[in-house]
């Protein structure tokens, strides 16, 4: 009866192991091709003129909070300064 139990539980065990890697599969799988349409938007942006280099930096900045980019900006004026390039 012991060895049913642990049978049973090893059954289960690995059902829910194979659940949760067909997850994140299916996840990493919509993932890409989620990556592979802001690839195309970025192509996009570039056949119309627009410089990708900085869109990236502008979708990076708006993900900081406002005093998040203050303080970053701040310090890059202060390394900027200190090299002589501002």
């Amino acid at each position: 009866m012991a060895d049913e139990i642990t049978e049973t539980s090893q059954t289960v065990a690995a059902g829910q192991l194979r659940a949760f890697i067909e997850r994140i599969e299916r996840l990493e799988e919509e993932k890409k091709t989620i990556a592979d349409d802001i690839k195309d938007v970025y192509a996009e942006a570039k056949g119309t003129g627009f410089d990708t280099k900085a869109i990236r930096t502008l979708i990076r900045l708006r993900k900081q909070d406002q005093n998040e980019r203050a303080e970053e900006e701040s310090i890059l004026d202060l390394y900027k300064a200190a090299l002589g390039m501002a």
